[in-house]
């Protein structure tokens, strides 16, 4: 068996507890204990929280940033109309491919990215519009250019109240696989629940005022 090694095995017990617990209330103390290793560690590892909570995040942008950007590409390539949806579908391979990175990862990165917005962790947005801004700044203008009745303002609060939908949904999503399959006989992995909410949040985000 492979030896974990050290910043691994704070980055592995930091997110399981980022998740359950939030941020806020998941100390370093915690962490360490859970990890199995010395306090000083996440110093020398990390430097501090912030930073530790900006690396866990990190293991799953960097998966997750290049697809959306190969996946944005190819978007404005197209000769067609680009409506909301297409701009949402963009978002699905990326998205599974953090499964393959790890077990249930697509939840658990949907998860700590809600809960980094529900605790206000200024911090991360600082982190994410830094290293990976230029791929978020395309993603906003995909979704300006299917909704040119809208104003910036307005695409904000709608992204913003579409994150909540899709942050909940994951949360939930094995109780709502469950449900499908005993009340409706219908089996839904994670993909398909994706695909099952993208049409719901792309007419919320384009509807007229």
């Amino acid at each position: 068996m492979q030896k974990i090694d050290t910043k691994t095995k704070i980055l592995n017990a930091a997110e399981q507890l980022f998740a359950e617990r939030g941020f806020a209330d998941t100390s370093l103390r915690l962490i360490t204990s859970q990890a199995e290793v010395n306090l000083a560690s996440v110093n020398y590892h990390f430097g501090s929280k912030k930073e530790l909570i900006q690396a866990v995040l990190a293991r799953y942008l960097e998966v997750f940033i290049p697809g959306l950007e190969t996946a944005l590409s190819e978007l404005n390539e197209t000769d067609e109309r680009i409506d909301q949806r297409n701009v949402f579908e963009c978002l699905v391979g990326p998205l599974l491919a953090l499964n393959a990175f790890k077990h249930r990862g697509t939840t658990a990165f949907l998860q700590l990215l809600g809960r980094g917005y529900v605790e206000n962790q200024g911090h991360l947005r600082w982190f994410i519009t830094t290293h990976y801004g230029e791929v978020m700044d395309s993603f906003n203008q995909a979704v300006q250019n299917a909704n040119p009745h809208l104003s910036k303002e307005e695409i904000f609060w709608r992204l913003h109240f579409t994150l909540g939908t899709v942050v909940f949904t994951m949360a939930s999503s094995k109780a709502l696989i469950d449900i499908a399959k005993a009340d409706f006989k219908n089996e839904v992995d994670i993909e398909g629940l994706i695909r099952k909410v993208i049409p719901f949040i792309s007419a919320g985000v384009s509807t007229a005022k």
